[in-house]
């Protein structure tokens, strides 16, 4: 979506409005290096200084990270995914617990509230998921390294599986909390992807989604808690804890 000019007013808030949509709607993904600021300037009709007071801006708000003599790039899609980044980003251990307190809540609104539409899209991303992760599973357990595109695309197959599970939950606050720490809990899938695979058990998460489907709360609850469990656990014992 091209941006639009910019209108009179508060020019830097309205270019960081304008930033910030491409952000969010993915026009500009995360890890992308957005345009340099004379073509921002550009097509936004408007001074140099003022896109840069507003990249400025999103970068103190932990969108954005400027990286001197390469350019700027997309770190976050909303503040608090960056700010929760800056703070679960160096810790793992803590980033899993927060997704086992977010997903078993979760789990457990999801399995009392869902819609049939909402488990039909729950089912296509657990399909996904199962298809990418058994491709990392399967080269686990020949022995060989899976490659960064397979472990790329099960993380990412992973976090949307959790997000389909969240959304199912029906609650807008408890969804838009979790879309808050995706990029901290993709980093966390991946950094586990390699050692929490390599049995069928581990590979599927349909257990999750028969107790959701089932409308059985406390199994949808406990389902979700004993995986995150097993992260966790590994996680403690790769530290030494």
């Amino acid at each position: 979506m091209p941006l639009v000019t910019a209108r009179r007013g508060s020019l830097v808030d309205q270019v960081i409005d304008q930033l910030r949509s491409a952000i969010s709607t993915g026009e500009w993904p995360v890890g992308s290096r957005i345009p340099p600021e004379s073509e921002l300037a550009s097509s936004l009709e408007v001074g140099r200084n003022t896109v840069r007071e507003a990249v400025r801006a999103l970068a103190h708000g932990g969108l954005l990270e400027v990286r001197q003599g390469d350019g700027t790039y997309v770190r976050a899609t909303t503040e608090l995914s960056g700010a929760l980044r800056t703070l679960c980003g160096a810790e793992l251990r803590e980033v899993l617990e927060v997704r086992r307190t977010l997903e078993v809540e979760a789990a457990r609104l999801a399995a009392a509230r869902s819609t049939a539409d909402d488990r039909v899209v729950l089912r296509a991303a657990l399909a996904e998921r199962d298809v990418a992760v058994e491709a990392v599973a399967a080269a686990t357990r020949r022995g060989d390294e899976p490659g960064p595109a397979e472990l790329e695309r099960a993380a990412r197959a992973d976090t949307d599986f959790h997000l389909a599970v969240v959304r199912c939950s029906g609650n807008a606050l408890l969804s838009e909390l979790y879309r808050g720490v995706v990029e901290a809990v993709a980093g966390s899938v991946a950094a586990t992807m390699p050692g929490s695979v390599g049995t069928d058990d581990d590979v599927s998460h349909t257990g999750i989604v028969d107790a959701i489907t089932d409308g059985d709360v406390e199994r949808a609850a406990r389902e979700a808690g004993d995986f995150l469990d097993r992260l966790i656990a590994q996680r403690r014992n790769t530290a030494g804890a």
